[in-house]
C-alpha cells in the first residue's frame, strides 16, 4: 500500500514540477521561439528545464562518451527510447549543437507542455504518408539554420520486454540525404526508474553513454537498409551489455 502511495505521489510530482518550471520560464520561451535565429537561446532554457526536472525527481546522472562533438556542427542524434526522461538526458549531453526533435504529434495534446512542444519540435503523425513526408522540408530548414536533429528511431517506446525495437527509416534517410554524422546514445536507468509502467520506479542513478560517430559521407539511399541495421546492432549490443 505504501509503495503504491509513493508511486502515485512520485508520478504526480513529475507532472506538477514539469508544469511549474514551464510556467515560470514560459514568457522567455515564447520570445525565443518567435524567431528561428533565437532558437539556440530557447535551447538553453530547454536544457535548464530538463536538468531541474531530473534533479527535482531525485535523479543523479553521469555521462560517458567515446566521441567528441564539434561545436556548431550538424548531427543526427539518436537513442534508445524507454522513458519520458530520454529527451532530457539527450539535451543534457548536447550543449553546443542545438537539437530540434522529431516527435509524435499526439504529444501536443498535453496541457502547457504541448504548446511549446508543437512550437519547438518537428511533429509527425506516423499513420499518414503526408505527415511523414512533411518532416523532410522542416528538417532541412533546421539543418540549414545550423541546428542538429534528434530522433528516437524505434518510433516510440516499445514493450519493456524488448531490448531495442526495429528502427524506422526517417533518421537514416535524413542523415544520408544531408550527409550528416549519426551520433548514437544509450540511456541506462530510465526503464527501471521511470518507465511507462505507472506503479514502478523512483529516484536513482542514470547514465548516458555516447557511442562513436557513424559517418554518412558518400552514402546513398541504397545504403540505408544496411546503415540502419548496422547501427541498430551496435546499439543493441551496448544495450544488452549495460543491462538497460
Amino acid at each position: 500500500m505504501f509503495k503504491c502511495l509513493f508511486w502515485i505521489l512520485y508520478r504526480s510530482w513529475f507532472y506538477v514540477l514539469a508544469g511549474l518550471i514551464i510556467l515560470v520560464v514560459s514568457p522567455f520561451m515564447l520570445i525565443f521561439l518567435s524567431r528561428l535565429e533565437w532558437y539556440p537561446t530557447f535551447y538553453k532554457l530547454a536544457r535548464l528545464w530538463g536538468r531541474i526536472l531530473l534533479f527535482g525527481m531525485g535523479y543523479r546522472w553521469s555521462i560517458t562518451s567515446e566521441t567528441t562533438l564539434e561545436k556548431g556542427k550538424n548531427y543526427m542524434f539518436i537513442g534508445n527510447h524507454t522513458s519520458m526522461l530520454d529527451p532530457m538526458l539527450m539535451l543534457d549531453v548536447v550543449k553546443n549543437n542545438p537539437i530540434v526533435f522529431v516527435g509524435k504529434q499526439e504529444l501536443e495534446k498535453i496541457p502547457v507542455f504541448g504548446f511549446f512542444y508543437r512550437k519547438s519540435c518537428i511533429l509527425v503523425n506516423r499513420s499518414t504518408t503526408e505527415s511523414r513526408i512533411n518532416v523532410y522540408p522542416q528538417a532541412q530548414a533546421r539543418l540549414d539554420a545550423g541546428f542538429s536533429i534528434g530522433i528516437f528511431p524505434e518510433g516510440g517506446v516499445p514493450d519493456e520486454a524488448v531490448d531495442l525495437d526495429a528502427f524506422k527509416n526517417g533518421a537514416f534517410r535524413l542523415a544520408i540525404e544531408y550527409q550528416i554524422p549519426i551520433v548514437p546514445m544509450i540511456f541506462v536507468g530510465p526503464k527501471k526508474l521511470f518507465s511507462f509502467t505507472y506503479f514502478s520506479g523512483g529516484p536513482g542513478k542514470l547514465l548516458t553513454h555516447v557511442m562513436p560517430i557513424i559517418e554518412t559521407k558518400g552514402l546513398t539511399l541504397k545504403d540505408l537498409p544496411k546503415l540502419k541495421e548496422a547501427t541498430r546492432q551496435l546499439m543493441l549490443k551496448e544495450v544488452i551489455a549495460r543491462g538497460v
